[in-house]
Parts: C-alpha cells; sequence; structure tokens
C-alpha cells in the first residue's frame, strides 16, 4: 500500500524533471536567424561642422549563400561627402559569408558652413536576389542619425591609481595616473607637479624611463604616465601634499597626493668630547670610549658595534650592543683595544662601526702605540750590563 501511495509522487518527479529539462534544452537552442543586416553600434551620432567623423558598420549574413551586394549611401545633404571604406579603402561590393559578417566604415565629411540641423542617412547593401532567396533577403538598410552641432569644450580628467603612499626619507614614491581624454578630438596634455621645497618631481612613461612633459591622447582615450618623487634626505616625519595639473588648450584637471614620511635613525660615532683619537701600548688592553649618537628622527634599535683593525689586533666593545637610542640622545660604550706584541711604535688606524636595520655610520680613530715600559727596563738593564763589562776590561787591561 506505501508502495502504490508513493508511486504518484515519484511520477509527479519525473514530470517535473522532464518539463525542466525539456525547457532548458528548448533555452539553449539558438533563434532561427536567416537574412542580411546591416548594423552599427551607434546609429544616432553628433559631428561638427568642419570635420570628419568615421563611423563602424558591419554587413551580416545569416545563413543565405554568399552573393556580391552593391553599397551605397542614400540622402546625403549637398555639399558633404560620403565614402564608404572597407579595409583602409573605398569599396563598391562586400561579399559576406554565410552567418559571418564583413567590417565596413562611413566616413562622413561635412563642410564648415553647414547648417546646424539633423540629418538621417541610409546606408544600403543590395544583392540580385534568386529563386531559392525572397527579395527581402537580399538587400539591407541602416538608418543612421546625424545631429550637427558645436564642439563641446575640451575636457580632462586624471586619476590616481594610489594617491597617498608611506615611505622613509630614503625612498623614493612613484604614483601611477590615468588621464583621460573626454573630448571629441584629439588633444596633447602637458602636467606640472606642485610639491614642497627642495622636492624632486618628475614625469615618465608608465612602462619606460623617457621623461615627459606632455603626451597626446586620441579623443575618448586615456593614457597613463609615472610621477617621481624625491624627497630631500633631512627631511624629517610628517604629511606632504603634492598636487598634479594637467592642461590641454582650455582644459585642466587636478588630481591630490599625498606623502607620509616616517622617521628614521641616523647614527653618528665619535669619541668622547668628539676625540677621534687615543693611546695604546703594545701588547696591552687599553679603553677608550666610544659615543654613539641618534640624531635622525625615530628610535634605533639593537645598536651594534663592531671595529676594522690592523692584523693581530683584539678590539671588542663594552656593552657590545646598545638596546634603544632615541632620537636626539647617546651612549657612551668602551672599545676594549689590544695591539699586537709585535706592533711597533707609531700611529694606527682603527675604524669603529655601529649599525642598526639598515641605518650605519662609522669613524676613523687615529691609535698612538708605544712600546711597553717593561721592554724599556730590560734594554736598560742589558745596556748597564754591557758597559759594567766594558769598564771592568778597561780596568783590568789597562793596567798591563
Amino acid at each position: 500500500m506505501r508502495a502504490l501511495a508513493l508511486a504518484p509522487a515519484f511520477v509527479s518527479l519525473a514530470i517535473a524533471l522532464g518539463l525542466i529539462t525539456a525547457t532548458a534544452h528548448a533555452a539553449d537552442t539558438p533563434r532561427d536567424i536567416k537574412g542580411l543586416y546591416l548594423m552599427t553600434d551607434y546609429p544616432a551620432i553628433t559631428v561638427r561642422p568642419g570635420t570628419t567623423s568615421t563611423i563602424s558598420l558591419r554587413l551580416q549574413n545569416y545563413g543565405l549563400d554568399p552573393q556580391q551586394y552593391q553599397l551605397s549611401v542614400a540622402g546625403v545633404p549637398s555639399g558633404w561627402t560620403a565614402t564608404i571604406l572597407g579595409g583602409g579603402q573605398p569599396v563598391a561590393a562586400a561579399m559576406p559569408a554565410p552567418d559571418s559578417s564583413v567590417p565596413l566604415q562611413l566616413r562622413l565629411d561635412v563642410p564648415a558652413n553647414a547648417a546646424l540641423s539633423q540629418q538621417t542617412l541610409t546606408i544600403k547593401a543590395e544583392g540580385q536576389g534568386n529563386q531559392a532567396t525572397n527579395q527581402a533577403a537580399s538587400q539591407a538598410s541602416l538608418p543612421l542619425v546625424v545631429s550637427l552641432a558645436k564642439e563641446l569644450p575640451a575636457k580632462l580628467t586624471v586619476t590616481p591609481q594610489l594617491p597617498s603612499l608611506r615611505g622613509s626619507p630614503k625612498s623614493n614614491f612613484e604614483y601611477t595616473l590615468s588621464i583621460k581624454n573626454d573630448s571629441g578630438r584629439d588633444l596633447t596634455a602637458s602636467f606640472a607637479a606642485q610639491a614642497p621645497e627642495n622636492f624632486e618631481t618628475s614625469f615618465t612613461e608608465a612602462y619606460g624611463t623617457q621623461e615627459l612633459s606632455s603626451i597626446p591622447i586620441p579623443a575618448g582615450q586615456s593614457k597613463d604616465i609615472k610621477l617621481k618623487v624625491r624627497p630631500p634626505s633631512t627631511i624629517g616625519a610628517g604629511h606632504f601634499p603634492v598636487t598634479v595639473t594637467v592642461k590641454a588648450e582650455d582644459a585642466s584637471a587636478k588630481a591630490d597626493l599625498a606623502l607620509d614620511i616616517v622617521g628614521e635613525p641616523q647614527l653618528q660615532v665619535a669619541g668622547r668630547d668628539g676625540l677621534l683619537s687615543a693611546r695604546a701600548v703594545a701588547a696591552q688592553q687599553s679603553s677608550i670610549p666610544i659615543v654613539v649618537t641618534n640624531s635622525g628622527t625615530a628610535p634605533a634599535e639593537n645598536v651594534t658595534l663592531n671595529a676594522s683593525a690592523p692584523t693581530g689586533w683584539k678590539v671588542t666593545f663594552e656593552p657590545s650592543t646598545i638596546d634603544r637610542l632615541v632620537p636626539g640622545k647617546d651612549a657612551e660604550v668602551q672599545a676594549l683595544v689590544t695591539p699586537s706584541d709585535k706592533s711597533l711604535a707609531g700611529d694606527y688606524m682603527v675604524s669603529v662601526n655601529a649599525n642598526s636595520r639598515g641605518e650605519s655610520a662609522s669613524s676613523q680613530f687615529r691609535i698612538t702605540v708605544a712600546t711597553s715600559t717593561v721592554w724599556g727596563v730590560v734594554g736598560a738593564g742589558v745596556i748597564g750590563v754591557a758597559l759594567l763589562l766594558m769598564l771592568g776590561a778597561v780596568a783590568r787591561f789597562g793596567r798591563r
């Protein structure tokens, strides 16, 4: 009984699924279109007297045998010139293959003294026709409405991809700007940048290095350019505006940009009281005070110290790392310098370096080395013994 009760439900579901499948199949079936069509994307246009305009057309064949179609334009006002182009040259006929189209163009030359009015031109394609096709299928026409009007003023827009950038004073800030010509004619756009004092600016191609001051832009199209901004290395942290102005004839546009410059440390290395000289003794450890200063605009973290010294010398620092050095402050460490035991008396150069995450500084210290006093005493003793031996020899042999 339960099976019998469920049977109608399964039947209904199957019928519903069948209807859905049939509907989907019908939706996927292409419409049965057959004939010849003249088409354009813009069947109504506005042109300015004294100019030449080009309108894109296409002759479409849906399911017809290939044949030659004569092309013509009717309703052309006196003084106007209408020319049908194919492949960039004037043509009088076209032959589209079945289920394909032939691209065409209509070039209109309107005299400068033409009255501001509206005209309707008719583009025609006419075939010979045959018994297999009726007269309607062997011809097509396209009405084109042409309105004459004064030229609209030039119009420009400039759009930055990233209007605000962040970096350090050592960074190069690069902005990509898209300039669009919204006019009905080609324009040459010039551009300039207003930046804070001592900021360097330059314009280049979007994908090149050639510097530019202007660029041609066809009507209705856009061009991308790149603005490079380099701040002075001594600039402090802050927010800095940059304004780009684009001009062409009587049109102009502006874009507001910004640089957010973050602080960075700037290290300096010197001796106490600014001295860059010290004294040491060969084979003996000497302590030389080293002062590290942060004259930048951001803290210096984990400042490490190292030295470059003559061969055989030993140089260490105590402490070897400064954990944090805030702007405007300094820290003193001790350089423990031990010249080689083979060092002769004289002046030697030792380079002391401080590094903090890419920021570094160094200074040259002149170390005057003296020989050890122990060796001086030993030398004096040797000389004394030699003198005593010589005096004894003179006294002994002198009496003979």
